[in-house]
């Protein structure tokens, strides 16, 4: 019985991509019932192409990216997608990160990719993470399985966020070192300055509701105001 459901399993494995948005990114009107390798390259099209390219390369079948696979003019979607994004990168069995501003020669710690608020938990979440380059190429031609494993990137890691690399190799979350965590995201910025709560929900194992159009304040305060009600820690009002 193991063996099949191991069999089985196989089979539906996912890939999920951890990037930066740019310009033109395809969203799920864009794809949906179309082969994107039909689409222009351009773009977020080409990227979207690129991440499909590797996914198959590394066996696998299946591949999610948050452009296109979430339907954002859906409210309920939308709620729904973000209090379940950690759980979805922490089942992936693989999460892809581009760096689209590192080339093949470039530090991975000089990349934004480290300075927005989403790429927080897509970092922390995963079990198993492969870098990639500005032109798709794995970074420093690393061919191990998994970038978390090396012990050269995970120094570039520890360096590039501040996080010890027990944290990044073997993140639960929760309530644990609940001010280092928000520690982590201080110097970290969002598009919709309310992401900055919101990107840290799953870290934090909150499901508390989205509410688009509120302050950052606000949405700050609730955050705060449920980790103190749950861990009883004051000294994150100290971040």
């Amino acid at each position: 019985m193991e063996c099949i459901r191991t069999t089985v399993s196989k089979y539906f494995r996912f890939v999920t991509l951890s990037h930066r948005w740019g310009e033109g990114e395809p969203l799920l009107h864009d794809v949906e019932g179309r082969s994107i390798y039909s689409m222009s390259a351009n773009g977020g099209f080409g990227k979207l192409q690129a991440f499909c390219l590797r996914a198959c390369e590394q066996d696998y079948l299946w591949a999610w990216s948050d452009t296109c696979c979430i339907d954002k003019d859906s409210s309920a979607e939308l709620q729904e997608a973000v209090g379940s994004m950690f759980a979805w990168y922490r089942r992936s069995a693989l999460t892809i990160v581009h760096l689209s501003d590192v080339p093949n020669t470039g530090s991975l710690g000089g990349s934004e990719w480290f300075r927005r608020g989403w790429t927080l938990q897509e970092l922390l979440s995963p079990r198993t993470v492969l870098f990639y380059t500005q032109d798709w190429s794995l970074y420093k031609n690393l061919t191990c399985s998994n970038h978390k494993t090396d012990v050269v990137v995970l120094e570039e890691l520890e360096r590039a966020t501040g996080i010890q690399s027990r944290f990044l190799t073997n993140f639960s979350p929760g309530m644990d070192d609940a001010r280092s965590r928000l520690q982590w995201a201080s110097l970290r910025c969002t598009t919709r300055s309310e992401d900055i709560a919101y990107s840290l929900f799953g870290i934090f194992d909150l499901h508390l509701p989205v509410l688009y159009g509120e302050s950052a304040e606000k949405a700050l305060g609730r955050l705060l105001a449920e980790i103190i009600s749950q861990s009883g820690d004051i000294s994150v009002l100290d971040w």
